[in-house]
């Protein structure tokens, strides 16, 4: 298990544990944080799991996909560290991780 903390746009911070092998959308779901809603489930075919991973996560993370980066072009405020969560897989490697929620998934 991984801790995870997701910081909503005005600061609330929710620290869960996310279960190794889910992804960090599946996390925040099961777990009822605001502001990832994924409607497509976690299929990368949407952008409402949009989060800003940690600059100090990125490499840990891994790189977007051309799908992601794809599907990046629908959310709002794209940054470099922009991921959709449903594309971040847990592991032990990710315990400690930080993300943040844009404010219009508020």
């Amino acid at each position: 298990m991984a801790k995870i903390t997701y910081i909503e746009h005005d600061g609330t911070e929710h620290q869960v544990e996310v279960q190794d092998g889910l992804t960090v959308m599946e996390g925040a779901i099961r777990n009822m944080v605001p502001g990832i809603d994924a409607d497509c489930g976690g299929a990368c075919a949407c952008a409402t799991c949009h989060v800003y991973v940690d600059p100090a996560w990125t490499d840990k993370t891994g790189e977007r996909s051309s799908m992601e980066d794809s599907m990046l072009d629908f959310a709002s405020d794209v940054q470099e560290t922009s991921r959709l969560s449903c594309q971040i897989k847990v592991g032990a490697a990710l315990d400690g991780l930080i993300v943040r929620l844009p404010e219009e998934q508020g």
